[in-house]
């Protein structure tokens, strides 16, 4: 049931991240979730590096909005040059 709540938060936060970061992006709801999960990892991985400890809660969800964002732009960049 863990695993499942796990892909539930990474869809919502890939989501808000998308939300917020307007333009076309080439991916469907698995990118999405991608994004969501690995920008919770690495937004709590920034969030540690610069002393921000957010365990749980609206904490960490923002910090993995962030980390989406950032992974986001990252993926843009990438795509946009192979066109």
């Amino acid at each position: 049931m863990n695993f499942i709540w796990t892909l539930v938060i990474g869809l919502l936060i890939g989501a808000v991240a998308k939300l917020l970061m307007p333009g076309k992006d080439p991916g469907g709801c698995i990118i999405t979730m991608l994004l969501g999960l690995a920008g919770s990892a690495l937004g709590g991985w920034l969030g540690s590096l610069l002393g921000l400890q957010a365990a749980g809660g609206f904490g960490a969800f923002i910090g993995g909005v962030i980390g989406a964002i950032i992974l986001l732009l990252i993926y843009r960049m990438i795509l946009g040059r192979k066109k």
